[in-house]
């Protein structure tokens, strides 16, 4: 009689123990998938490197282009803009902050790409446009526009990009800079708070 209860005693803790085990498998696959959703949804625009490349303005998440870089996004810019940023990027590593692109001039193409993956991300095209311009009305896409990295080197230009000329536009974009040449003597203009605030889209 004990024998016997002992035994469905040790079947019961062995079904529990791979119950158990099961359901801590099916929590790890779980996880393991919304881990790389999350990857896959921070990863950047869903188009592949072989429909757009270096040409368009492409630059890989990875690399940290210089702002002397001869790559189509940073040569492309506008001459007047180049200049200022490199003026600018100069006197920022000399106090210890080096400044690279992350995005600069856009081919029409690109930028398309960009507001499509835009309106998939935020869900309408109001929503998208608050981040990404269409091509006709984009300052990456004429060369009069740049987005700024790391974090330090944001806030070195928040504080001294103006001595250049440099300004960032928008409030929700502390990334994105734009030549206003008048900024060395009368300072930046009060930023909007998004590009749907801009007058230029109503161009």
């Amino acid at each position: 009689m004990n024998t016997s209860r002992s035994l469905r005693q040790r079947r019961l803790v062995f079904l529990l123990g791979t119950a158990l085990i099961a359901v801590i498998a099916i929590g790890t696959l779980i996880v393991a998938g919304q881990q790389s959703s999350a990857r896959a949804s921070s990863a950047g625009p869903s188009f592949t490197d072989t429909e757009l490349g270096e040409d368009d303005g492409l630059i890989d998440e990875a690399d940290r282009v210089s702002v002397f870089d001869d790559t189509p996004a940073v040569s492309n810019l506008d001459p007047a803009l180049l200049s200022a940023l490199r003026d600018a990027a100069t006197v920022a590593e000399a106090d210890g902050v080096r400044i690279h692109v992350n995005s600069g001039w856009r081919s029409p193409a690109y930028q398309n790409a960009l507001l499509a993956d835009a309106v998939q991300k935020y869900g309408s095209a109001e929503e998208a446009a608050r981040w990404v311009a269409t091509p006709e009305r984009s300052e990456h896409v004429s060369g009069d526009a740049v987005d700024l990295g790391p974090v330090a080197g944001q806030d070195w230009l928040s504080r001294h990009g103006a001595r250049f000329g440099l300004c960032q536009i928008y409030e929700n974009e502390p990334w994105h800079f734009e030549l206003r040449p008048a900024a060395p003597a009368n300072g930046c203009p009060v930023m909007y708070a998004d590009p749907t605030a801009d007058p230029r889209v109503e161009r």
